[in-house]
């Protein structure tokens, strides 16, 4: 095996490092597995940490408007202190368990448009850090996430863009200084009363708390505004609903009312039950025609992550 990464902060003749992740793929609340490689230089070394952090790109508001940053938003220890000899060669596993509000990356097996995230390596030696190349994985949806994605494609939203906000929603518990948005154009039949609808996930180990926001369109004497929804959905719950029934439930509230203060559960007066369901065998076809074909391009890991400068 090759490494890709030679340490350069530690100069002419430092180790090596590569990071093999056993699967690339996860979900929010999984796991990550995987060995950090290294390979002595050409003296010996002593090695005071390795350290994964998980790593995305945010956009913050500032005083001269929005700007894109790389943050790193987890952190784990591979190794502490440890002598790393001339020419020897380590493996050493690990597991990374994501976050429940990791957001989504991709979609329906394809990268999400507008989404970055990677794994990067620290090692430090001697007060010396280096920051390794970042390896890129994918975050697939929760069940009960993805029913809800299907259940926007099968009602016509057109899926825009994804990105993520630095900051918190109001009256949600959030345990990351960010939150995802997913973007959409709504169809004909409510494109009448919104300009466009932005999904959000905030997860925990029992429940999903479903975040709207609606942006309203204005009328002849009045002006357009944002309205929200707020819906906490068990990931139990995620086979027993006909889940395009309930989202059209929650948009045609938003769109009915001047104002939508967040339900206090998914189910009540908007069709929740068991009905024929939103199985992923009928949906990905459909999809693939429709909202996932806004999903398939996005940014290469390399180029998302090329400007490093702005870090939180």
């Amino acid at each position: 095996m090759g490494f890709k990464k030679m340490l350069g902060a530690f100069g002419v003749g430092g180790p090596s490092v590569d990071t093999v992740l056993t699967d690339a793929n996860g979900r929010p609340g999984g796991t990550l597995a995987g060995h950090v490689n290294l390979v002595g230089g050409s003296h010996d070394v002593e090695i005071e940490h390795i350290t994964l952090g998980l790593v995305t790109r945010i956009e913050v508001e500032g005083g001269q408007g929005e700007y894109g940053a790389t943050s790193e938003f987890h952190r784990v220890g591979v190794s502490g202190p440890l002598r790393l000899a001339e020419k020897q060669e380590l493996s050493l596993p690990f597991q990374i368990e994501l976050p429940w509000e990791t957001p989504i990356t991709a979609v329906y097996g394809q990268h999400l448009r507008g989404m970055t995230m990677g794994v990067r390596t620290e090692v430090a030696i001697a007060r010396a850090v280096d920051k390794g190349d970042l390896d890129p994985i994918a975050v697939h949806p929760l069940p009960v996430q993805e029913r809800i994605l299907e259940a926007f494609a099968r009602l016509g939203f057109q899926f825009k863009n994804a990105d993520l906000e630095y900051g918190r929603i109001a009256g949600v518990h959030q345990t990351l200084p960010f939150y995802q948005e997913i973007e959409y154009y709504p169809p004909a039949q409510y494109a009448r009363g919104v300009n466009e609808v932005e999904l959000t996930f905030v997860t925990n180990p029992h429940t999903v708390e479903v975040v709207l926001e609606f942006d309203k369109r204005g009328g002849m004497f009045s002006a357009g505004r944002d309205t929200y929804g707020r819906y906490t959905v068990p990931h139990a719950d995620a086979d027993t609903a006909d889940w395009a029934q309930v989202v059209d439930g929650w948009v045609r509230e938003a769109v009915s009312h001047h104002q939508s203060h967040g339900a206090p559960a998914y189910g009540g007066g908007h069709g929740h039950g068991r009905g024929h369901g939103s199985g992923m065998g009928g949906m990905v076809a459909g999809v693939a025609g429709g909202m996932a074909a806004g999903y398939l391009a996005g940014e290469v890991m390399e180029e998302a992550f090329e400007d490093d400068g702005g870090e939180e």
